[in-house]
């Protein structure tokens, strides 16, 4: 009936075995007992309330063995009384421990949930800028939080119900046999019937449970990205609603297909289990009966024995459930650990901080090359004074960016050396390089939140006078008192309900409070008009003045300021020196003033 089936004793065991095939590479089960050992002591006390629930769930039904054999047929009704009421005290203990039981378990389940939560969100907070580029948004939120609610129930309850599981099938395999082995026997018979599915069962189900947490990864991706401001900016300019509905409803009905089947095996696994159950009792009561007429055994046991078949066979029909469960879970646990395990920005412990007291910015022989092998940033060297403004020139793409972001480690060289006031920035702590780094992108990003919090996220001690200080110096100010709440205003999804000149004039202000040695400014006034630009100029007069400043623009205006101009092309510096040299030059500085800034020049 079940050739090519493992014997009962190994795929019992394998649900719990690490060396398991399915097993050992989905989960670290040593890893995952890490989780419970801070909260070892709690973990005590639900293991006593579980034997004692156990220990007390065996009185009612040998105490009804005694109340049907000698109290009842004895006629002493006093005995009737003392029995009835010790199943009614015990059934009392029981609730009042299960009530402890239930309290300490949540305590225990949901505080490993959080810590899961915190480690996973910290972790990801700490991962390099590479990851973030190249994995979408839409599948980290998913891992960070859907993964980790989906196995809250394995945490929170599934591992203390197999403990209690197992303590009541103990207990009553203990106390069946001392009753009568040969009931004891019979009711053991049907137990591989039950445990016979699980193997192959538990197999099918990770398999499937796998392909719906990928399918649902895909789906994430798409609502992420489609239901942003962007994105739906984006899907109605071109008027691909319906090519989105379509996408959609594809990975849906995966989905939903993937969905049926896992629900499906579950059913037809558990309807085996409950006909079982029935199995069981049915054939105790024939062969019991058999035994009271023939072998003098009473009424009283036989209908006791019944009574702890439940006892036996619902625990091994949970169990049979849990490791459902569990195996469906180990899935989701592969996928958080994967996470867990991703490698983290280096930054060895005790490094010394950085002492940016002057801010002169060195770059050697530097190379670098992101991870799909592309080279970017080819033998970069160049030399930034203290005070001075520098400014990266050159066609989209030919790798200024990446040169700022090399600066604050965003980005780790493969060659090179990148110091400043001569201490290598990968020989100091990260905490204190980008505490004197101040970064104004070309993408403007504000939370949901309001104007104060927003600012307040570069100096979470700076006070409203502050505040106020910055943003009077961005001149952002006159415009932030005329809003309805006035700093108390909350300003959108990704800053949406302020225009683009707005944003950028708050980042600027936020970059000000903050007050940083060095500044990296990735094309700070390119969303802004003519009118916006004066207002930023004005701001980044004072700003600039005093700080080592690497500028990315295009616009004259910001470009003539610099005390030195670097030309990128390709990922290399082809030329350098001051807006009057290289306006003498004919080289690409020239063609670009040529075709980019003569139009400007000439208004």
């Amino acid at each position: 009936m079940f050739s090519g089936v493992p014997p009962v004793h190994l795929m019992w065991s394998s649900m719990f075995d690490p060396k398991h095939p399915k097993i050992e590479k989905a989960i670290d089960w040593k890893r995952l007992g890490r989780l419970f050992l801070p909260y070892w002591k709690q973990e005590l006390v639900v293991i006593a309330c579980i034997l004692g629930v156990s220990v007390l769930g065996l009185l009612p039904p040998v105490l009804t063995m005694n109340l049907i054999d000698k109290a009842i047929p004895s006629g002493n009704f006093q005995s009737v009384l003392i029995i009835v009421g010790a199943m009614a005290l015990a059934a009392v203990g029981s609730s009042v421990i299960s009530a402890l039981q239930g309290y300490m378990n949540s305590l225990v389940g949901e505080s490993i949930m959080r810590d899961l939560r915190i480690q996973l969100m910290t972790h990801m907070h700490k991962m390099p800028l590479d990851f973030f580029t190249s994995t979408k948004t839409g599948e980290v939120i998913n891992r960070v939080t859907n993964d980790v609610d989906s196995i809250d129930g394995v945490v929170s309850g599934t591992l203390v119900m197999i403990l209690m599981n197992f303590a009541v099938i103990v207990t009553t395999l203990i106390t069946i046999f001392l009753l009568d082995w040969r009931l004891s026997l019979m009711a053991l018979a049907v137990l591989p019937l039950m445990v016979a599915p699980l193997w192959p069962v538990g197999r099918k189900m990770y398999e499937i449970r796998k392909a719906t947490r990928e399918k649902r990864d895909e789906m994430q991706s798409i609502g992420q990205e489609t239901l942003s401001v962007s994105g739906i900016v984006l899907l109605k300019s071109f008027n691909r609603e319906a090519f989105e509905r379509d996408r959609y409803h594809r990975l849906g009905s995966d989905l939903m297909k993937y969905e049926i089947k896992l629900a499906m095996v579950g059913r037809w696994f558990m309807a085996l289990i409950s006909a079982m159950v029935i199995l069981g009792p049915a054939c105790i009561w024939l062969y019991g009966g058999w035994l009271c007429i023939h072998s003098g055994v009473t009424v009283g046991l036989v209908v006791t024995f019944v009574s702890l078949l439940g006892r036996l066979y619902t625990p091994v029909a949970s169990l049979a459930g849990v490791q459902i469960q569990v195996m469906t879970a180990l899935a989701v646990f592969e996928r958080i650990f994967d996470y867990l395990d991703l490698e983290e920005e280096k930054d060895q412990p005790d490094l010394p901080n950085l002492n940016a007291s002057a801010g002169e910015i060195s770059f050697d022989h530097v190379n670098f090359s992101y991870p799909n092998g592309r080279q970017a940033i080819v033998d970069v060297t160049f030399r930034v004074k203290p005070g001075q403004m520098a400014a990266l020139v050159g066609p989209s793409g030919a790798g200024k960016t990446t040169i700022s972001m090399l600066l604050p480690r965003f980005y780790v060289q493969q060659e090179g050396e990148i110091s400043i006031d001569g201490q290598d920035v990968r020989e100091v702590g990260l905490a204190s390089l980008r505490e004197n780094i101040g970064i104004v992108t070309q993408e403007t990003y504000l939370f949901h939140d309001t104007v104060f919090n927003n600012l307040v996220y570069a100096r979470p001690d700076a006070t409203k006078d502050d505040v106020v200080a910055a943003c009077k110096a961005a001149h952002i100010h006159e415009f932030i008192e005329t809003l309805e709440n006035k700093y108390d205003t909350t300003v959108g999804e990704r800053g949406h309900k302020l225009s683009g000149g707005e944003r950028q004039r708050l980042a600027i202000a936020r970059v000000l409070l903050k007050n940083p040695q060095i500044l990296i400014l990735d094309e700070a006034t390119s969303s802004l008009d003519s009118e916006n630009e004066a207002l930023i100029q004005a701001a980044l007069t004072p700003l600039i003045k005093g700080r080592t400043s690497l500028v990315i623009a295009h616009r004259l205006s910001t470009i003539v300021q610099a005390d030195l101009i670097l030309v990128v092309e390709s990922g290399r510096i082809v030329e350098t020196g001051s807006h009057e040299e290289l306006i003498q030059e004919d080289g690409l500085y020239n063609r670009l003033y040529k075709t980019q800034f003569r139009e400007t020049a000439s208004v």
